[in-house]
């Protein structure tokens, strides 16, 4: 059954981390009822879905690899290298301030209510401008900074608030802050799981965790992130996000009712 509950939460995973409908909030609220993991298993299957994107944009990583001499390639690569050092070295500070995720509904229910306005205002802002595909310095910056903010705050969504701070900053194309969102979302999400793997080998915990488990949900996140991911990129060719910002508002109010009559903690 442990089996069972674990794909379960690989399949949320797979389904949320690119979505902006907040991974992590999903699945803090799935555990109350398929049981608790620890931060490493969260984590690893995160990367399970970042693997997914690794093998959708394969070709574009090797391009900005091989490419180097190209100066687009290069000034692209090298705003991706800074919004993740800036997302590694404020995670490291996090991590030393010792914050630790939320275990009950309510502070996830109102980042999903906030982070679906927001979004209905981000894109109505992004409307509003020209569509540039340029990713500045600026987006790179914030986008960095937004994904710590979205670690920090579980319900408001790592892909949400990087494709929206981009949009927001000066990337109205929302192919094109998506496609920044992600990619700076695959050295992220490796350097977190490499991280959580180590600290776990070196404070002896290994021996105490379900690898089986951990490794079917792992599978599952990635093969269900390709299938949404896929989806995601076909979709916002000729569609807005609206659609997940009424989906977080709804359910963010349906956590807090569920909160207030004690269904969930």
């Amino acid at each position: 059954m442990d089996y069972i509950n674990a794909a379960i939460l690989g399949v949320i995973e797979g389904i949320t981390e690119f979505l902006p409908i907040s991974s992590t909030g999903h699945l803090i609220i799935a555990e109350q009822w398929l049981g608790h993991r620890s931060d490493m298993f969260n984590i690893v299957i995160q990367a399970g879905a970042i693997l997914a994107v690794t093998i959708i944009y394969w070709r574009r990583l090797v391009d900005l690899v091989l490419g180097w001499r190209d100066p687009a390639n290069r000034d692209y690569a090298a705003k991706l290298i800074v919004a993740f050092l800036i997302t590694a070295i404020l995670g490291l500070v996090v991590k030393k301030l010792g914050f630790e995720l939320p275990e009950t509904a309510t502070p996830i229910a109102w980042a999903l209510i906030i982070g679906g306005i927001w979004m209905i205002f981000a894109e109505w802002a992004a409307a509003r401008r020209p569509p540039h595909k340029e990713i500045t310095w600026l987006v790179a910056i914030l986008v960095g900074i937004a994904q710590i903010v979205a670690g920090v705050f579980p319900g408001t969504s790592r892909s949400g608030a990087t494709i929206f701070v981009a949009m927001l900053a000066g990337t109205g194309n929302r192919a094109a802050a998506t496609e920044f969102a992600f990619l700076v979302g695959i050295p992220t999400m490796y350097a977190a799981s490499a991280y959580e793997l180590l600290k776990t080998f070196r404070d002896g915990g290994a021996a105490g965790e379900d690898w089986t488990a951990l490794g079917i949900a792992f599978v599952v996140s990635t093969v269900v992130a390709f299938i949404a991911v896929k989806w995601l990129l076909a979709y916002i060719r000729s569609n807005r996000f609206t659609l997940f910002a009424i989906y977080r508002i709804i359910l963010g109010v349906l956590l807090l009712g569920m909160a207030a009559t004690g269904l969930i903690a």
